[in-house]
């Protein structure tokens, strides 16, 4: 028989996830429905996202060679069968203090951080570069992890240097940039370009660094239609990037630099959500999300 999810300690809740602890060295790390954007968690749901995420992250745990924090399969006889198909048993590890992101292309706060200064996190890029503009390589852009209602914000490598030391944080970088690239080449081949994503990494009681969080979801990465991709314009997605361009369009009425919290999602922008999520899991992993653990699809 199956644990309940009332027989583990809770110990964090994060904008998706909650985390909970199954024993010592072992936690297990339930993703839910919940969406967020602009640092708030919305009133809205997404159906099955939090399955979506997670056989995702399954996905390019297997395919990746770097080493990751998985202590189980995603049917490990630990996981309770409320949330079958949402979570996974990992190993506990120390987490790096840094956002870990990779870049491919420039766009977001990258953007934005460009337009301005000219560089981004340090690093001086070529003039004329616009919206979507690929980088000649990929450029390893770390980030701070901000408290639950705050901003990430871009910083430097000797920021990260200062905070994990010069070892550490080569490591990290070189991780970094070989995970985005063997995890971006791959879904390129199905016709997706992942501009970016964000990684989270922590140390094992050996000191071995390992891939830790979601991996190359729809969440942590931007996806984008590579037979649809124009330089200077923003990008047909598959990933959140839907839902944040509803918010501050027209239609929603919402004040991103205001005080009030975003609306509910519409039910035609959680359904078209909701879909984006599947087909990108679908056409990168080529597997059937209705043959996931627990879909409905």
């Amino acid at each position: 028989m199956r644990p309940a999810l009332s027989d583990y300690q809770h110990l964090a809740s994060g904008k998706v996830r909650e985390l909970y602890r199954i024993d010592d060295g072992h936690l297990l790390f339930v993703a839910t429905d919940r969406i967020s954007a602009f640092d708030y968690i919305l009133d809205s749901q997404i159906p099955d996202k939090g399955r979506i995420l997670t056989a995702m992250s399954v996905f390019f745990f297997d395919y990746l060679e770097a080493p990751n924090h998985l202590a189980g399969p995603p049917d490990d006889e630990r996981i309770p069968e409320e949330v079958l198909g949402r979570a996974l048993v990992v190993d506990e590890l120390e987490m790096m203090p840094v956002e870990a992101v990779a870049r491919g292309y420039l766009t977001g706060s990258g953007l934005i951080d460009y337009q301005k200064t000219g560089a981004l996190c340090g690093i001086a890029l070529p003039s004329g570069l616009v919206e979507a503009s690929k980088f000649s390589e990929p450029l390893f852009t770390p980030a701070t992890k901000a408290e639950l209602g705050a901003h990430d914000e871009n910083i430097t490598f000797d920021d990260v240097i200062e905070m994990i030391g010069t070892e550490r944080a080569d490591q990290l970088r070189e991780r970094t940039l070989q995970t985005y690239t063997q995890g971006a080449d791959h879904a390129l081949t199905k016709g997706i370009i992942v501009a970016d994503t964000k990684f989270e990494f922590g140390v094992d009681s050996e000191g071995n660094l390992r891939l830790a969080d979601e991996i190359f979801t729809p969440d942590s990465s931007r996806y984008w239609r590579a037979d649809d991709y124009a330089e200077g314009v923003v990008q047909n997605s598959f990933d959140k990037q839907f839902v944040r361009n509803w918010l501050i369009g027209p239609d929603s009425g919402w004040d991103r630099h205001g005080d009030t919290p975003p609306p509910p999602l519409p039910a035609d922008i959680v359904d078209a959500t909701r879909a984006r999520y599947i087909e990108a899991y679908e056409r990168i992993s080529g597997l059937e999300f209705a043959d996931w653990i627990g879909a409905d699809a």
